[in-house]
């Protein structure tokens, strides 16, 4: 007996099409730049204070694009999600502040205006965060490449 698709099985491919537009609205740019030699994302990275910064900016360059393919296609998508969210998290609260973003928000901190504006806008990074979490959480559905490679194994 066939299992019948489900609003939550559309409902995921949907969420796995923001993979898509992580690794070709983000992550691309980045693997681009990183690969013609453009030390942009390097640079980034060493201010953030990461060792290495050569490795963790290509590592979180793949994160975004291979990790946001395989997320779109269903393939991996758990592992991919999960490496996806931890390079976004990073973006969120390390590069864009969220927690101060947020705080200025609400008024509890006040922060001068530069620095509000060099933390920038951590909202779509975020968005992603959360959308990678619930994909950790539930898998790729039965619209994935997951699924069709571990019923094909049965």
């Amino acid at each position: 007996m066939k299992n019948r698709l489900t609003g939550t099985d559309y409902a995921l491919l949907f969420l796995r099409m923001a993979g898509l537009y992580l690794a070709f609205g983000h992550g691309w740019g980045k693997v681009s730049g990183l690969a013609s030699g453009n030390e942009g994302v390097i640079n980034m990275v060493a201010r953030l204070g990461f060792p290495m910064p050569v490795l963790f900016a290509w590592a979180a360059a793949l994160s975004e694009f291979a990790g946001g393919i395989l997320v779109g296609l269903g393939l991996f998508t758990r592992w991919a999600a999960l490496f996806a969210a931890f390079t976004l998290s990073v973006a969120v609260f390390w590069r864009h502040q969220a927690l101060m973003v947020f705080g200025a928000w609400l008024g509890i901190i006040s922060p001068d205006e530069e620095t509000l504006r060099a933390a920038g806008n951590p909202e779509l990074a975020l968005m992603f965060v959360l959308v990678m979490v619930a994909l950790v959480i539930l898998g790729g559905g039965q619209l994935s490449a997951d699924h069709r490679l571990l019923n094909r194994r049965r």
